[in-house]
């Protein structure tokens, strides 16, 4: 009977949407550096470790207002004693442990055996308990017990938790750690070296009356000194014996010293490259509104420095390492992802649907940009997708995939050559304009619901007092651009118009715009 009752209330907790719904808020809280609110929650446990901290340095000479005494003690050890029980909580699923066994069992025609479960269920939250950061979390909370004032100093192991909260702290834990042998051999070797130098300069200095080495701790405490080439002075060796100890210990403390430098060294140097790009992510995680380029290739650098122009975030995903390197240069966020893999993108850690204002799929290959597009559609179905095509026989696959709009350079190398034939100043205009040396701009304007307001027609626009062309207009609504608009054409928000001019009179022609929002 309790053997069901266990079973069903772990099925009911499984499966229950409102339980599960808390606990993954609490694990995200405490545990996903991805969750927007756990940041609030680091700054708050910082915080109160400072204050504990700030309490007790006050408490040694000066008295403590009981309010602030009563808060260091009770209220912060009990916020820190339900940190440390919901963070064992959602350490591990007690529920799923209970049913995944129930239903191993019962597929195997067998009787369920809790005893087991319950093993594995008391193995994974005790090996949570000896974890180094449980272990602080807990010594953290036992300032609680103020009458037994020995046990007040383990406040300061309170900021032994800032390795938690704060990032800076965690990568650089996280560096260290890939040289954990090297550090761990270099400790032994010390620890070797400050014990055989202890008890040498304690046989040589100990019996003679005028040397202030006169116990073995002393020793210990001049060997340790030494070693680390601190030198204090305070205590030195004054027999020739103990002194040539001395000289052996100082050589080898220089040589520990440079080996543990360039162990530090190596390790930043080995993780500086993650350590960028988790800087990278950070960044692009914080981005809005921005253009997400899949591939830098010729087309895709042009298509950069027109809308670096235009001051528009852009972020470049490319899988070949030169090319990353390349759009870096040029003072782009790049990445060096495969668009075409999901995994990119989890590990951008963004919202696709509210960051991405559009997705450009730009490499020069058809056969990529197909597979980035059917891998974005899979994550987010509404993302605008603009893709480059190479080969007229792929534009079907491209709209199979789920690209809203097709950009075919060779169509439109075709038309613009069909109506120039034989127009050499044409062809000349087209140039000066392509040209990064000419002041001669090709810009568009985004109607807005303001602009639409205020200049209802084309014709009140006034662009011609600012010696600015419309060439034409594309009306969102039917989703067709007009060359040359008459001056009637009714403006819409969502709308853009097309204009070229010299650029400081676009410019003043957008400041006019603009301006007319602050005389109404």
């Amino acid at each position: 009977m309790l053997k069901t009752l266990i079973i069903n209330g772990a099925y009911y907790l499984n499966t229950s949407k409102s339980y599960q719904k808390r606990k993954n808020f609490f694990y995200n809280l405490l545990e996903n550096d991805k969750y927007a609110y756990k940041h609030y929650v680091d700054i708050l446990m910082i915080t109160l470790i400072f204050i504990s901290v700030a309490v007790l340095i006050r408490e040694v000479k000066y008295p403590v207002d009981d309010a602030f005494l009563f808060f260091s003690t009770y209220i912060i050890s009990i916020i820190f004693f339900i940190e440390y029980v919901l963070r064992l909580w959602v350490f591990s699923s007690v529920s799923s442990t209970i049913v995944a066994q129930a239903e191993h069992d019962t597929f195997l025609n067998n009787e369920v055996r809790l005893l087991k479960a319950f093993k594995s269920i008391v193995k994974r939250k005790f090996s949570y308990i000896f974890s180094v950061r449980a272990i602080i979390d807990l010594l953290a909370i036992l300032p609680f017990f103020h009458e037994l004032r020995l046990l007040r100093i383990f406040i300061l192991f309170r900021v032994f938790k800032l390795f938690r909260y704060a990032k800076s702290f965690q990568t650089l834990a996280s560096v260290l750690a890939i040289k954990k042998f090297e550090f761990i051999t270099l400790a032994i070797f010390s620890s070797i070296v400050v014990f055989i130098s202890s008890v040498l300069i304690y046989v040589m200095e100990a019996n003679n009356e005028a040397s202030p080495i006169n116990t073995l701790f002393d020793a210990i405490y001049w060997s340790i000194v030494t070693i680390s080439t601190v030198g204090y002075g305070d205590v030195t060796p004054i027999t020739p014996e103990g002194r040539l100890v001395a000289m052996i210990v100082i050589t080898i403390g220089i040589a520990v010293l440079a080996f543990t430098t360039s162990l530090v060294v190596s390790a930043f140097t080995e993780k500086l490259d993650e350590i960028k790009e988790v800087k990278i992510i950070t960044d692009v995680s914080k981005l809005y509104d921005f253009y997400l380029i899949c591939g830098y290739e010729d087309v895709a650098r042009e298509l950069v420095k027109k809308l670096k122009k235009k001051q528009r975030n852009i972020v470049v995903l490319d899988e070949d390492e030169k090319r990353v390197a390349l759009a870096q240069s040029d003072g782009v966020i790049a990445l060096n992802y495969n668009p075409a893999n999901v995994e990119s993108y989890k590990k951008l850690n963004i919202d696709i649907k509210k960051q991405v204002k559009s997705i450009l799929c730009l490499r020069e290959d058809d056969v990529e940009n197909v597979y980035t597009a059917l891998t974005v559609r899979s994550i987010d179905k509404d993302v605008f997708i603009l893709s480059l095509l190479m080969n007229g026989l792929n534009r079907k696959k491209l709209k199979f995939a789920g690209v809203d709009n097709i950009v075919y350079p060779q169509e439109l190398v075709g038309l613009i050559t069909k109506e120039l034939i034989g127009k050499p100043v044409a062809f000349e205009v087209i140039h000066q304009l392509r040209s990064e040396d000419t002041n001669v701009n090709i810009d568009e304007i985004a109607v807005t619901s303001r602009i639409a307001q205020n200049f209802p027609h084309l014709g009140m626009l006034g662009n011609k007092n600012f010696r600015v062309i419309v060439l034409g207009i594309y009306k969102s609504s039917v989703d067709k651009f007009y060359f040359n608009p008459i001056d009637s054409t009714v403006l819409q928000s969502g709308d853009y118009i097309l204009v070229v001019g010299y650029k400081v009179f676009i410019e003043e022609f957008e400041n006019h715009l603009l301006s007319r929002f602050d005389y109404e």
